[in-house]
């Protein structure tokens, strides 16, 4: 383990599973054998349905096991533990009607001005979270290699976030997932999320380690990198399960490839 580490943070979709996807039975048994070791969190911008189907259904929790997870949905908006035999809210910061009225008009005109409203789709293009509003741009199902070849230079999410982001000064606009951009409360990303976490488990930002595959900046798992937490950039599962394997020891000679830190703000 890397030796300051008392907690393991991930992000999910393009960390722990495919977007969207289930987790394999691989990163099932690298997750578990982690819990075994280290309380884990996991932060993403999906909802807790999201968690459920992605995650929690392919693990083999025994509440030992799931008293060490936590689970922080929608960008770390909200916050869940395990308490009598279920998951309960520790927090949960969600919009109100009228912002969530006024940030659905504003990523509809933009998508539509900027030529990114697709009319044929995997689902919903625009879902309310209660505590986030998510554009995905060929829906909320979309097939993985939809996802990869509809913005591979990141440069149609750029448009959008800098349409909205001017629109909506009064709140939190991020470059979510492939296709997709989250817009929460101002203040309210994924570095609001492990503050709290931090708080809660009296912990301090040297005794975290986070892993997510938008840690460049602009991306939502970026927050984090910039609040001064030790974080290692992934591509996929696959690289996270190496991780994971490294962290427990199965490599031993193979350093944990963590980022150069930035200035903490």
């Amino acid at each position: 383990m890397v030796a300051s580490t008392r907690i393991v943070v991930f992000d999910l979709d393009d960390t722990l599973a495919l977007s969207k996807a289930k987790i394999t039975p691989t990163m099932a048994r690298c997750l578990t054998r982690l819990l075994a070791e280290k309380p884990v969190c996991i932060i993403s911008g999906g909802r807790y349905e999201q968690f459920r189907t992605q995650v929690l259904d392919e693990l083999p929790l025994t509440p030992e096991l799931a008293q060490r997870l936590h689970l922080m949905p929608t960008c770390g908006t909200r916050y869940l533990r395990w308490e009598a035999g279920e998951w309960r809210n520790v927090y949960a910061e969600n919009l109100t009607e009228d912002e969530k009225a006024l940030i659905v008009r504003v990523l509809t005109e933009g998508a539509k001005s900027l030529g990114l409203w697709a009319e044929n789709t995997w689902g919903d293009i625009i879902e309310d979270r209660d505590s986030q509003i998510t554009f995905s741009a060929l829906g909320q199902q979309a097939p993985h290699q939809e996802k990869a070849a509809w913005d591979p230079t990141g440069a149609r999410r750029r448009a959008l976030w800098e349409y909205a982001s001017e629109r909506l000064p009064d709140l939190e606009v991020r470059s979510g997932g492939s296709t997709s951009i989250d817009v929460t409360k101002k203040g309210i990303d994924k570095a609001y999320g492990m503050q709290r976490l931090l708080d809660h488990l009296d912990l301090t930002k040297e005794d975290v380690l986070f892993v997510g595959d938008r840690l460049d900046e602009g991306g939502n798992d970026y927050p984090v990198r910039a609040m001064g937490v030790p974080c290692v950039a992934v591509t996929g599962w696959e690289q996270t399960a190496d991780v994971i394997d490294t962290l427990l020891g199965d490599h031993p000679d193979r350093p944990v490839p963590l980022l150069a830190p930035l200035d903490v703000r």
